[in-house]
C-alpha cells in the first residue's frame, strides 16, 4: 500500500466520523466557540467543532494520565523539527505527518491548559513562539528541497515571509489593544496545505507528468500570494480601528 493510498484510507475514515457527528446532532464545542475558533473564514467552522469533538476522548485520557501544555508544546516543537528535516530529506510523506501530528499538539496544549485552569501569559508566549519555529523549520524544508528549481527557494521563502508578516501584524495590533485575528491564510490554513500537499504531491505531479515537487511548488506559490494579502489586510484593518479609536472627540 502506498502513501497515497495510506492517507485515501484515513481521509476516508475521517469522513466516516463527519458522518456520525452529524447524525449525533453536531453540536458546537464550547472551547471553541469561546475562543472564537474559525477556519477558512467561518466556511470551514463544521469542520472545527467536528475535530474538537473527535479529540476530546483524547483529550479526556490525557488529562486523566495528568499531562501538562508543555508537553505537547515541546511535541509540537520536535515535531516541527522533524518535519523540516524529513521535508528536505525529500521524505514529504513523512513529513506531512509530522506537520499534522504537531497541530494536533497544538490544539491539545492550549485545550489541556484551559480544561486546568493554568492558561497564563508564560504559556501563550511559549505556544505562539513555539508555533514560528515550526513554521519556519517546514519552509527553510521546502527551501532545500526546492533548491534544484528555478523559483523553488523564492517561493518557499516568500511563503516563510507572508507567514511571519501574518503573525507579526497580529501580534503588534494586539500589544497597542487592537486585536488583529482574521483573514484568509491563518496558521490553521497554511499547517493544512502543507501538510496535504507534502502527503499527495507524489501522486498529483506524476498525474500532471510533472516532476515530483511540482505541487509543492504552486502551493507554496499560492501561499506566498495569500499569506502576504492576508498581512496586508489585517495592517490596514488594524491601523484603521486605531485611527478611529485616537481620533479627537
Amino acid at each position: 500500500m502506498t502513501a497515497f493510498h495510506v492517507l485515501l484510507a484515513v481521509l476516508a475514515a475521517l469522513f466516516a466520523s463527519m458522518a456520525v457527528y452529524a447524525a449525533l446532532g453536531r453540536r458546537s464545542d464550547p472551547d471553541a466557540t469561546r475562543k472564537g475558533s474559525q477556519f477558512l473564514l467561518g466556511v470551514g467552522d463544521f469542520l472545527v467543532h467536528w475535530f474538537m469533538w473527535l479529540i476530546t476522548p483524547a483529550e479526556r485520557l490525557f488529562l486523566r494520565l495528568g499531562f501538562t501544555p508543555d508537553v505537547f508544546n515541546f511535541a509540537g516543537l520536535a515535531l516541527g523539527l522533524a518535519s523540516g528535516l524529513l521535508i528536505a530529506l525529500g521524505r514529504l510523506e513523512l513529513g506531512g505527518w509530522a506537520i499534522a501530528l504537531g497541530g494536533v499538539c497544538d490544539i491539545f496544549d492550549g485545550r489541556i491548559a484551559r480544561a486546568l485552569g493554568v492558561a497564563s501569559p508564560y504559556g501563550k508566549f511559549i505556544d505562539s513562539t513555539f508555533d514560528r519555529f515550526v513554521e519556519v523549520f517546514a519552509f527553510l524544508g521546502f527551501v532545500v528541497y526546492l533548491r534544484d528549481t528555478p523559483f523553488g527557494p523564492l517561493l518557499a521563502a516568500a511563503a516563510m515571509a507572508g507567514s511571519l508578516l501574518v503573525s507579526y501584524a497580529q501580534a503588534r495590533g494586539e500589544t497597542v489593544g487592537v486585536s488583529g485575528s482574521g483573514g484568509l491564510m491563518q496558521r490553521a490554513e497554511r499547517l493544512v496545505l502543507m501538510c496535504l500537499v507534502c502527503l499527495t504531491d507524489r501522486e498529483l505531479s506524476a498525474r500532471l507528468g510533472r516532476p515530483p515537487g511540482t505541487a509543492v511548488l504552486w502551493v507554496l506559490g499560492f501561499m506566498a500570494v495569500a499569506t502576504f494579502a492576508t498581512a496586508a489586510h489585517r495592517t490596514i484593518w488594524i491601523a484603521r480601528r486605531l485611527r478611529e479609536r485616537d481620533r479627537p472627540r
